[in-house]
């Protein structure tokens, strides 16, 4: 299968490397970056979220990317898309499989635009080739600059919901969910 890449003027979104694992290990370690999410990855922790990420790849042929700057050939992050494996989904959606854009930089790629610029290319790749007719978001709602971020490129608040994944009383447990629809997002939403 062959593996979507997108390309903005100062980013490429491409499928992960081998490579890459290091420099994606320590993002993923680093407390500032993580700051909204339950901890810090440890390296086999990130090591098992790039796995899946590559097999979502090797199975779909996009993802979330691995964002690589042009001008210095770094990692900056990830950014992209996934379809969401939860076996329930906490809240009432309208068409399967659920899609969701998700992004994470490290702490030299912040503040920058980078965020925007790689989840505009994502959701036009989502959007466009990739023919999908709605992408789902979700953040705690501590996360002003995520969240802000999906306002910006034209996503709508649809309430909030209790993540799965987290046990009940767990602080990170509630989360704002966000969405975007094709329709929206080609009649200029974004």
């Amino acid at each position: 299968m062959e593996m979507l890449t997108l390309e903005t003027p100062r980013l490429i979104l491409r499928p992960w490397r081998e490579a890459d694992r290091p420099a994606f290990a320590a993002m993923n370690a680093d407390p500032a970056v993580m700051e909204h999410f339950p901890q810090p990855l440890s390296r086999e922790e990130s090591d098992g979220f790039m796995d899946r990420i590559m097999a979502h790849f090797d199975r779909l042929g996009w993802g979330f990317w691995a964002v690589e700057r042009r001008d210095s050939g770094a990692l900056a992050g990830l950014c992209g898309l996934a379809q969401i494996p939860w076996e329930t989904l906490p809240w009432d959606h309208r068409r399967h499989p659920v899609v969701e854009i998700g992004w994470r930089l490290g702490q030299a790629h912040q503040r920058q635009g980078f965020a925007e610029e790689a989840a505009r290319a994502a959701l036009s790749g989502g959007f466009g080739p990739l023919g999908m007719e709605e992408i789902v978001a979700f953040t705690i709602p501590e996360n002003l600059r995520s969240w802000g971020l999906m306002e910006r490129l034209g996503m709508r608040r649809e309430g909030h919901f209790e993540h799965p994944r987290l046990p009940l009383g767990h602080k990170m447990r509630r989360h704002l969910l966000y969405a975007l629809t094709r329709r929206d997002w080609l009649n200029g939403a974004a």
